[in-house]
C-alpha cells in the first residue's frame, strides 16, 4: 500500500484552535449514527470517526454533505484526508472535531504510526458498530477474539480479549492492525471534587464566518454572511399557545448558498426593520431546523430559527463577490411536462397584460388577479398569474410599459406550477418579480426579441392566453351569459358586459355584521338585536353595543340585448356608489334627501361591469347567480381603442 505523510502533532494543534492548520490526518474508524430529524422530516445518516495524525487520535464528525461520500465507500478506514473545514466542539465533556469539508488524498492506506486509543475517544454504551467498505458490520475490538459475558442484568455484551494490555494503559495500534482496539471499561472511580477557582473566561472572540452549505447542527459558534434575497410580510398565526406573528427572509452567500431565516414575535419587532432586501448582513447565534419543504423552496437542509441572543449586522462595505440573485431558470417548452406544484424559475419576454381583477376567496376575503403572457426563445408562451399585491405593484407597471409598445422581459423567481388552462405559472407570497433585470439571460432574450423574435410565431402551453379572449376579461352581452349557459360548470365564468343600471332594490340593500376582528379579518357574521339592547352574533357567542353595516346590494342591469339582475357586496357596492353602507343607512332612516341622490345618481349611467357567474342551489332550487366584482366608469376613448383592436382582429391585421 502507498504511504502518506501525516501532520506532526496535527491533532492536538487542531484541538488547540488552529482552525487554518488543514491538517493532513487518518480516519482509523468510522460507523454510521441514525439522526431523527424532527417531527415530519425523515431520519437521516450521520457519519462519526477517529482521526489519527500517527500519534495521536480524535473522535470527528462529518458534516451532513459528507455523508455521500461515506456511504460510498469513497471515505473508509484507513483513508488519509486534508481537513479544509472544520470546527472544535465539546461534545459529551470531550473535544471533538466537526468536519465541514475535507479533500480525500489517499482512499486505502494501512494505519500509519501507532495512534493512541484512550478510554475517553469512540466510547458508547454499547459497542460500536463499524460500517467497512466491504459491507460486513464489526461490533467491539477486531484485534482479538471478543467472548461474549453476561452482565448483571444477563444481557450478552461483547467484551475484547485483555491479553497484554491493562485497564489504564493506552493501546496502539500497529502498521497491520486491521482496526483500532477498544479496552475494557475501567473499574468504578468515585468521581472527583471541584474546588472553585473563580469564574472561567468567556470565549467573546467574533465567530468565524462560514459558507452557508457547511451549516450544520452541531456547529455551537457560527457566522454567515449573506445578501438578503427576499423579504416575506408579517403573517398572523393562532394556534395551542395562542396568537403570534412571524416573518422570513432569504440569505445567499457568495458560493451561492442559500438560507431561510425565521423570526418570531419579539424578534420579529427587533429585526424586521432591520433587514432590507439588497443588503449584506452578517447573521450569528440561531436554531438550525429542519427545513420544512411545504414552505420552504429553497435549496438548503436547514433554516435559521433566530433566538434572543443572535444577531443580524449590517455590512456596511458593499460585497460585490455575493449575487444580488441566484436563479435556475427553466426553458418554458419544459414548464409543459413539469409536474403541478413544483417550483421554477422562468424568463422571457411580456407580450401581452390583462387587466386587474378582483376575486373572493372562500374565507370570504378578497384578492386581486391578473394575467401576463412570456414568450421565450424556445418557441413556446406560457400565462403567468400574478395574485395579490404584486397585480398593482409590478403588474400595473407592465401594463403601462405593453400598452406604450415596450416590451419587457420578465424574470420570475419562485413560481408555481398550475394546470389551470393547460401549464400555466403562479405567483406565491415569496416570489419574486424582476423586470429587465441586468443579467446574461435577459440580455440574450432582449437582442433576440429585438432582432426578430418579435415576430417568431410561438405556441401557447396555457388556453385563453390573449388579455380580449381571457375568461377573466371576455366581452359578453347580457343576453350571452344565459344563451351560452355560463355558470353551469364546477368552476364560475368570468365576463364583462357593457351596460346601465336601472334599478335599486332600496328596502335591504344592506345588513348587520359582527364588528369583531380575528387577527387581520373581520367576522362580518349577520348580527340579531337581542331584549337587552345589544347586538349578538351566534358565530362569535358575544354581544356588541355597536354593530357594522355592510352592502348587499340587489340592481338590475340592462344593456341592448337584455336585463339581468346582479347582487354586488361590500367594497364593489362601496365603489359604484361613493358612500359606505353605515352612512347611507343612516340617510334613510333620518328620511335624508341625500340617500335618494345617492341611488338615483347612479342609475342610468354606462358602466363596464365585470361579473362572476356561477349556478347556486337556494332551498331545492338551482339558478345562475352574477356575482359585481369590478365596476368601471365607461370611458370613450378606451373603448373606441378595444372597439378599433377588435376590428382589426376580425380582418386579420
Amino acid at each position: 500500500m502507498a504511504a502518506a505523510r501525516l501532520t506532526p502533532n496535527g491533532v492536538p494543534a487542531g484541538l488547540a484552535g488552529d482552525l487554518n492548520l488543514r491538517p493532513i490526518l487518518q480516519v482509523v474508524n468510522l460507523r454510521c449514527v441514525n439522526v431523527d430529524g424532527g417531527p415530519g422530516a425523515a431520519r437521516a445518516d450521520r457519519w462519526r470517526g477517529l482521526v489519527s495524525d500517527g500519534n495521536e487520535t480524535c473522535p470527528a464528525m462529518f458534516a451532513a454533505q459528507l455523508s455521500g461520500l461515506t456511504r460510498s465507500g469513497v471515505i473508509r478506514r484507513g483513508t488519509v484526508v486534508q481537513l479544509d473545514e472544520y470546527v472544535v466542539n465539546v461534545v459529551g465533556g470531550r473535544r471533538v472535531f466537526v468536519v465541514l469539508n475535507m479533500t480525500v488524498l489517499l482512499a486505502e492506506c494501512d494505519i500509519i504510526g501507532n495512534p493512541v486509543i484512550t478510554e475517553s475517544e469512540f466510547s458508547n454504551q454499547t459497542p460500536p458498530r463499524v460500517e467497512q467498505s466491504n459491507g460486513t458490520r464489526q461490533y467491539g475490538s477486531m484485534a482479538g477474539n471478543p467472548s461474549p459475558i453476561r452482565s448483571n442484568g444477563n444481557v450478552p455484551v461483547f467484551q475484547p480479549s485483555m491479553s497484554e494490555n491493562s485497564l489504564n494503559t493506552p493501546t496502539r495500534l500497529g502498521n497491520k492492525a486491521p482496526s483500532f482496539q477498544r479496552t475494557a471499561q475501567p473499574s468504578y472511580r468515585p468521581a472527583p471534587s471541584y474546588k472553585n477557582h473563580g469564574a472561567i473566561a468567556k470565549n467573546e472572540a467574533p465567530a468565524r464566518i462560514i459558507p452557508i452549505s457547511s451549516l450544520n447542527p452541531y456547529q455551537g459558534r457560527w457566522a454567515i454572511k449573506g445578501r438578503v434575497t427576499a423579504k416575506g410580510d408579517i403573517r398572523r398565526y393562532h394556534n395551542a399557545k395562542g396568537e403570534g406573528k412571524v416573518f422570513s427572509f432569504d440569505l445567499l452567500d457568495s458560493d451561492g448558498g442559500e438560507i431561510r431565516v425565521a423570526c418570531f414575535n419579539a424578534l420579529l419587532d427587533r429585526f424586521y426593520e432591520v433587514v432590507e432586501v439588497g443588503k449584506v448582513y452578517v447573521v450569528s447565534r440561531g436554531n438550525l431546523k429542519p427545513a420544512q419543504k411545504n414552505f420552504n423552496h429553497l435549496n438548503s437542509e436547514w433554516e435559521i430559527m433566530l433566538e434572543n441572543g443572535s444577531t443580524v449586522e449590517l455590512c456596511p462595505d458593499e460585497d460585490r463577490s455575493i449575487p444580488s440573485q441566484r436563479f435556475d431558470f427553466r426553458p418554458i417548452n419544459e414548464i409543459e411536462d413539469t409536474p403541478t406544484t413544483n417550483m421554477v424559475d422562468i424568463i422571457g419576454v411580456v407580450t401581452s397584460v390583462s387587466t386587474c381583477t378582483t376575486l373572493q376567496k372562500k374565507n370570504g376575503t378578497e384578492t386581486q388577479k391578473r394575467n401576463i403572457n412570456l414568450k421565450d426563445m424556445s418557441g413556446r408562451s406560457v400565462d403567468v398569474t400574478m395574485w395579490g399585491d404584486f397585480c398593482n405593484r409590478e403588474g400595473s407597471k407592465l401594463q403601462e410599459m405593453v400598452e406604450r409598445g415596450v416590451f419587457p422581459v420578465l424574470a420570475v423567481k419562485t413560481g408555481r406550477v398550475t394546470d389551470f388552462n393547460g401549464k400555466s405559472v403562479g405567483t406565491i407570497s415569496s416570489s419574486q418579480l424582476l423586470i429587465d433585470p441586468d443579467i446574461s439571460e435577459a440580455h440574450t432574450l432582449r437582442q433576440w426579441f429585438d432582432a426578430g423574435g418579435r415576430d417568431a410565431s410561438t405556441q401557447s402551453i396555457s388556453k385563453d392566453v390573449a388579455p380580449a379572449a381571457s375568461r377573466n376579461v371576455v366581452r359578453m352581452t347580457v343576453a350571452q351569459i344565459k344563451d351560452e349557459g355560463l355558470g353551469m360548470q364546477d368552476k364560475p365564468d368570468w365576463v364583462t358586459v357593457k351596460a346601465s343600471i336601472i334599478f335599486f332594490k332600496s328596502d335591504s340593500f344592506c345588513y348587520t355584521a359582527c364588528p369583531t376582528k380575528e387577527g387581520d379579518r373581520q367576522c362580518n357574521k349577520k348580527v340579531t338585536k337581542g331584549t337587552s339592547g345589544l347586538w349578538c352574533c351566534d358565530r362569535c357567542d358575544k354581544e356588541f353595543p355597536e354593530c357594522d353595516y355592510r352592502y348587499l346590494l340587489q340592481l338590475q342591469i340592462q344593456d341592448h340585448s337584455g336585463t339581468a339582475w346582479v347582487t354586488a357586496f361590500q367594497e364593489t357596492a362601496q365603489e359604484l356608489l361613493g358612500c359606505s353602507a353605515g352612512d347611507l343607512n343612516r340617510y334613510k332612516e333620518e328620511e335624508d334627501p341625500r340617500f335618494a341622490e345617492t341611488m338615483v345618481s347612479c342609475l342610468f349611467q354606462d358602466y363596464l361591469l365585470r361579473l362572476k357567474v356561477k349556478e347556486e342551489t337556494y332551498g331545492d332550487e338551482r339558478r345562475v347567480k352574477n356575482t359585481l366584482v369590478k365596476v368601471e366608469r365607461f370611458d370613450p376613448a378606451g373603448e373606441s381603442k378595444y372597439l378599433l383592436d377588435s376590428i382589426s382582429r376580425s380582418v386579420g391585421y
